[in-house]
C-alpha cells in the first residue's frame, strides 16, 4: 500500500508539471490557460489527449500558409471606389462612424464602399430560393464558402446545380470545413470535380487524421456570383437551415445579398481563404477582370448603402474583430441590440458591456431557448444570469432556434455576419462580417429584431433564483470552461 501511494503520488507529481508545462509553454488568455490546466490536472490521461485535439494553436505550417496570401484584387477595388457615388443616402459615415471605419480598414485592409444594395433574409426558404436563383443565373465565376456543407437533400439540390453550371462552362471553386461538414466526403465532391469544378477543404480542416488539430474552423459563410453578387451571414447549407430538422424546429438567422463594390471585398476574402489552403501549385487562384470586375454603377438601383466588409481568425495576434465590435458598440447612445446563438463572453466583453449599460443606453441580448451543443447551452445560460443581474435585457427566443448573429447600434450603424459572442468566435474561428453606416438598414434590423420579441420571454431575476439547483450547479461548472468552448 505504500509503494503504491509513492507511485500514485509520483503520477500526481508528474502529471501536474507535464501540465503546466504544456499549458504555459505557448501565449494564450489567462482564463484559457486556467480551464486547460483544469482538464489537464482532473483527467491526467484523458486531459492530455483532448488537449491533442483542440488545445494546440495553429500548425506552423498553416500559419504561413494563411499569413503569406497577398491581396490580389484589393487595389483594383479601392481604385473602383472614389469613383462610386458620393452621397450615400440614409448611410452615415460622419466623424462618430468615422472611429469604427478606421479601426476597421487597418493596413487600408477594409476599405469602405457606398454603392451598395442590400437584402436581409431571416428565412432558411426565402434565402436558399433566391440563392439558387442567383447560382442558375451566373455567367463567369461561383465561388462558394461554408463551415457546414452538407450531405442532404438542399445540400444535393445545390451540389446537383453546381454540377449543372460546371458543365455549361462557369467555372466554380468550393471551400468548406471539413470538421463542420461531416457525411459531406469526397466522393460526394468528386461528382462537381468530374463537371469540371474546384474543391477543397479549408486549410485547418485539411488532413484531418494525421494533423489532428480540430479546434480552429472556416466558420465563414461566403457565396459570390460573378464578382457581382454576394451571400454572407448565419446560413450553413443544410435541412436544419430551413426548418426540416425536428430536434430544432423553426430555424431562425439571419443573411445578407450584397450586390456592390463589397461583393468584390467578399470576392478578395474567398480567393484568400482558398489560396492558403490548396496543395498544388496549379489550383492557385490569380487575379483576373473575371472575378474582380470593373462594376458598372448605373446597373445599380439605388446603390447607396455604405458597407465595410471585416474579417479575422487565429493567424492574427490581436482580436481584431471583438476589438473593433468592442469599439463599434462604445459608440452606441440610444440602443445596443445583440442577437447571438451563443453568449459566452470574455472579460473584456463583458466590462465593455458593462460600461454600455450603465450608461442608460437601452441595452438587450436575444438568445435561444434550446440548445445545439447542451454543454454550451449551460455555459451561455450562466452568463445570461449575470448579465441580467447587471442590468442587460436578456430576452430568450421561444419559437423554434435562434442562429442570427446581429448587431445594431443606435440608428446608424448595423453588422450582419458569422461572428458569434463567444470566445470561439472571438480567438478561434476564421469570422467574416458586414458592417452597414446605414439607417435603412439598421431600421429593417430593428424592425426585426422588435418581430422576434414577440416570440420572446425576458428573463428576470424571479425565473433566475427558481432554476433548480442541479441546472445552476451545471452552469457553473459549464462556465469553467468556457475559454476553451
Amino acid at each position: 500500500m505504500i509503494w503504491f501511494s509513492y507511485i500514485h503520488l509520483t503520477i500526481i507529481v508528474i502529471n501536474t508539471l507535464l501540465a503546466i508545462y504544456v499549458v504555459f509553454r505557448r501565449k494564450r488568455s489567462v482564463a484559457s490557460a486556467w480551464a486547460w490546466l483544469i482538464i489537464l490536472i482532473i483527467l491526467p490521461i484523458i486531459g492530455f489527449i483532448l488537449y491533442g485535439f483542440f488545445g494546440r494553436g495553429l500548425s506552423q505550417e498553416n500559419l504561413f500558409a494563411i499569413n503569406k496570401q497577398n491581396h490580389i484584387g484589393l487595389r483594383n477595388v479601392q481604385k473602383m471606389i472614389p469613383v462610386s457615388p458620393i452621397k450615400a443616402g440614409n448611410s452615415d459615415t460622419s466623424e462618430k462612424a468615422k472611429v469604427a471605419i478606421e479601426y476597421f480598414n487597418q493596413n487600408n485592409e477594409a476599405p469602405l464602399s457606398k454603392n451598395n444594395t442590400v437584402k436581409i433574409y431571416t428565412d432558411g426558404i426565402e434565402k436558399f430560393q433566391d440563392l439558387m436563383r442567383d447560382i442558375e443565373a451566373a455567367k463567369e465565376t461561383i465561388n462558394i464558402e461554408y463551415y457546414s456543407f452538407y450531405n442532404d437533400k438542399i445540400g444535393n439540390e445545390m451540389l446537383d446545380l453546381l454540377i449543372k453550371k460546371a458543365e455549361s462552362g462557369v467555372k466554380i471553386h468550393l471551400l468548406y470545413d471539413a470538421w463542420g461538414s461531416l457525411g459531406a466526403s469526397k466522393s460526394w465532391f468528386n461528382k462537381l470535380r468530374r463537371a469540371g469544378g474546384h474543391v477543397l477543404p479549408f486549410i485547418t480542416s485539411r488532413n484531418m487524421i494525421l494533423r489532428y488539430r480540430i479546434n480552429y474552423h472556416l466558420h465563414r459563410k461566403i457565396v459570390v456570383i460573378d464578382g457581382r453578387i454576394a451571400w454572407t451571414g448565419g446560413f450553413n447549407v443544410g435541412d436544419q437551415y430551413l426548418g426540416r430538422k425536428k430536434k430544432f424546429g423553426y430555424w431562425r438567422d439571419t443573411h445578407v445579398r450584397i450586390v456592390g463594390s463589397s461583393a468584390l471585398l467578399l470576392q478578395e476574402r474567398f480567393v484568400m481563404d482558398w489560396n492558403a489552403s490548396i496543395t498544388k501549385p496549379s489550383e492557385v487562384i490569380t487575379f483576373s477582370k473575371k472575378l474582380f470586375p470593373n462594376l458598372d454603377e448605373s446597373r445599380i438601383t439605388d446603390a447607396n448603402v455604405a458597407t465595410q466588409i471585416v474579417a479575422d481568425g487565429p493567424d492574427s495576434e490581436l482580436p481584431y474583430m471583438k476589438n473593433g465590435m468592442m469599439r463599434l458598440m462604445l459608440l452606441s447612445r440610444k440602443r445596443l441590440w445583440i442577437q447571438t446563438p451563443y453568449l459566452i463572453p470574455d472579460e473584456a466583453m463583458v466590462a465593455v458591456w458593462q460600461i454600455i449599460a450603465n450608461s442608460g443606453v437601452d441595452f438587450r441580448i436575444m438568445i435561444p431557448s434550446k440548445p445545439d451543443h447542451p454543454f454550451i447551452y449551460r455555459a451561455t445560460q450562466w452568463y445570461a444570469n449575470q448579465l441580467t443581474r447587471l442590468g442587460i435585457k436578456i430576452y430568450i427566443y421561444d419559437s423554434g432556434f435562434l442562429h442570427a448573429k446581429t448587431i445594431i447600434c443606435d440608428h446608424d450603424f448595423a453588422s450582419v455576419g458569422s461572428m458569434n459572442q463567444d470566445f470561439r468566435s472571438y480567438n478561434l474561428n476564421f469570422e467574416d462580417m458586414a458592417i452597414f453606416y446605414d439607417k435603412n438598414v439598421c431600421h429593417d434590423l430593428a424592425q426585426i429584431f422588435e418581430e422576434d420579441m414577440a416570440n420572446c420571454h425576458l428573463l428576470t431575476i424571479e425565473e433566475i433564483e427558481n432554476q433548480p439547483l442541479h441546472l445552476r450547479a451545471l452552469q457553473a461548472f459549464s462556465r469553467l470552461f468556457s475559454p476553451i468552448l
